[in-house]
């Protein structure tokens, strides 16, 4: 059994210890909370050991009356993985302790490439983390750009890719920022970093990625142009994306999904956690194959679709799994890949 903390418990932490609590081969010991909230709360009520990043935050705790088993010092010195899910650029200031401290560290794609050993995705590159001290999960819009490219490299081959990048304005909870009524280019000067976040997983791979935000909280969505290896047909191409269960194929004909909006509701509709979509939702009907190449819209829920990385992420640096095996666990602990209707 694996012992596991989690350092931070917001958008990612939280679904990130949902998915542990379901696993039979790592423990959850606890997690890391900044401040006494409802969040803090719900993590009581579920019977999760809360821990606080300092004493003075622990003090604020119990002035609140929730409990705190000790620090993020005393958690450390209970786990073998430590899951970093804090606010990008925190988790490098984290990093020398837990060095000092030697627990193993996954790290979220809010980090700069240099903070692990290893940039990670499962269909990708999960031997490569294997046994490594830390690895960093690549972001949401990466994740699923990867497990795109992998699954069609795998089967067919994948030589190139160019790909539009439409991203959410804010999280559904953020009120600090949010949509605004504006189409803003993110970045103006090509190419976005998306593109060089790939390559951190696939050095080799000829991408250029471009972004624009857009007054929306629910998904990315994202005009992916693949240029295959070989000459292939739509049938060979489905089949491929059918293989994987972290990829779920809308077929707009039949459902009448065609927006974003629409693939939330079904979840919700379908009773998914939170309205969770884990999987890349490709829309079926917007795939186009001529010869060599490879057109189509694509969906990313950017509040869940790390998850199933992270727990694959602890099975590799404790190397208690083969891919195969992680992978297939990790799916249907999770149900990955049920129907949405």
């Amino acid at each position: 059994m694996v012992r596991v903390g989690i350092n931070g418990y917001g958008t990612i932490g939280k679904r990130v210890a949902d998915a542990i609590l379901k696993q039979d081969d790592i423990e959850l010991v606890g997690i890391v909370k900044t401040k006494p909230d409802y969040v803090a709360l719900q993590a009581v009520k579920k019977g999760l050991k809360i821990y606080a990043p300092d004493a003075d935050s622990a003090k604020a705790f119990a002035s609140a009356g929730i409990p705190v088993s000790g620090t993020l010092q005393d958690l450390l010195g209970q786990v073998d993985v430590i899951v970093d899910a804090t606010p990008g650029g925190v988790g490098a200031k984290y990093k020398p302790l837990y060095e000092e401290v030697g627990v193993k560290a996954i790290y979220q794609g809010g980090e700069k490439t240099h903070v692990a050993e290893v940039s990670f995705s499962s269909l990708c590159n999960y031997d490569e983390a294997v046994g490594r001290r830390s690895v960093r999960v690549v972001s949401c819009n990466t994740t699923g750009l990867l497990r795109l490219i992998c699954t069609l490299h795998n089967a067919i081959g994948v030589k190139s890719v160019r790909a539009t990048i439409v991203r959410r304005a804010a999280d559904p909870k953020e009120i600090k920022r949010g949509p605004v009524n504006s189409i803003n280019l993110d970045p103006v000067k090509l190419p976005s970093h998306h593109g060089e976040d790939v390559k951190t997983v696939l050095p080799w791979l000829d991408i250029i990625t471009a972004a624009v935000v857009v007054p929306t909280t629910l998904m990315h969505v994202h005009l992916v142009n693949i240029k295959l290896s070989r000459q292939a047909s739509i049938e060979e191409v489905l089949q491929a994306l059918q293989s994987t269960r972290r990829i779920i194929l809308v077929d707009t004909k039949r459902t009448g999904i065609k927006s974003t909006a629409e693939v939330i509701e079904a979840a919700r509709d379908a009773g998914r956690p939170r309205s969770d979509v884990p999987e890349l939702v490709v829309f079926k009907d917007s795939i186009t194959v001529n010869g060599d190449e490879v057109i189509l819209f694509q969906a990313v829920h950017q509040e869940s679709i790390v998850v199933p990385e992270n727990i694959d992420a602890i099975r590799a640096v404790m190397n208690i799994a083969s891919r195969e095996d992680s992978i297939r666990k990790t799916d249907e602990t999770l149900g990955l890949g049920k129907p949405l209707w």
